[in-house]
Order: C-alpha cells, then sequence, then structure tokens
C-alpha cells in the first residue's frame, strides 16, 4: 500500500509540474517571437535606445511589465501630449491581441539579463533632479528602487 501511495503521488507530481516547464518554454518562446517589434524600439538585448525614447527594460520584474503594457494597453497611459515616448508606446502596446500575448512578452523581458545603458544627463544636477523627481518617488521609491 505504501508502494502504491508513494507511487501515485509520484505520477500526481510529474503531472503537476511537467506542464509548467512545457508552458514556461513555450511562453518564453512566444514572447521572444512577439518582442520582435519591441526590439526595433528598446533593442534585441531589451537595452533601450535613447533616441527614440525607448528605456531599458530588460530584466525588470514581471508584474512591472506586465503592469505597464497593461496601463498602455488600455488607455490609460500614453495619451497625454506632453508625454512623447508614451504616446509611441501606447499604439505599440495594442499590438499584443490577448492577455497571454502580454504575459509572454513580460515572461520574456523579465528573462532577458538587466542592462546598465550609459547614463544622459543634460542641464541636470541633484537639486534639480529632486525638484523632478518628487513626484515619481510616490511610485519609485525615494531612492529608485521601486516598489510592487
Amino acid at each position: 500500500m505504501r508502494k502504491m501511495l508513494a507511487t501515485v503521488a509520484s505520477m500526481l507530481l510529474l503531472a503537476l509540474t511537467a506542464p509548467v516547464g512545457v508552458a514556461a518554454a513555450d511562453e518564453l518562446e512566444d514572447g521572444q517571437k512577439i518582442f520582435a517589434l519591441c526590439a526595433q524600439c528598446h533593442g534585441d538585448d531589451g537595452s533601450g535606445n535613447s533616441l527614440f525614447l525607448a528605456p531599458a527594460i530588460a530584466g525588470l520584474e514581471f508584474w512591472y511589465i506586465e503592469a505597464q503594457l497593461k496601463v498602455f494597453r488600455s488607455g490609460s497611459r500614453g495619451l497625454h501630449p506632453s508625454d512623447v515616448a508614451g504616446m509611441r508606446m501606447a499604439p505599440m502596446a495594442r499590438t499584443l491581441r490577448n492577455d497571454e500575448d502580454l504575459a509572454a512578452v513580460a515572461t520574456y523581458v523579465a528573462s532577458l539579463p538587466p542592462t546598465r545603458p550609459e547614463r544622459e544627463i543634460h542641464d541636470g544636477g541633484p537639486e534639480r533632479g529632486k525638484t523632478h523627481y518628487a513626484l515619481c518617488g510616490s511610485c519609485h521609491a525615494a531612492d529608485g528602487a521601486g516598489n510592487q
């Protein structure tokens, strides 16, 4: 009886974990295919491109990427005339046909090794930045680390 329970438990464990591995691999592959459009601005490695106002996104947390894509896709973000980068991103997010595509691309981007682009500071400085960052800190935290 004990051997039979152990066998059933092993089969159940295998059945529960095997599809997850396959689904994760399929989702990464699908995400990589979908990301080909994103790569035109964000780069193949997700390192961003300041000329296209496309930030580095490689290695960001899944939850963050997913949330941002959803607000761009819904129109909650990217429609304000002073948000040029957002206005470029909003129609791109709408190319994601469904939540599965959105999750796949978010999974793929989160799997990329994080990149640290060179800093580009124009007419900046700590005091000027502090003033501009005051509102940003409510979501991104005082040190810029962010929070879920």
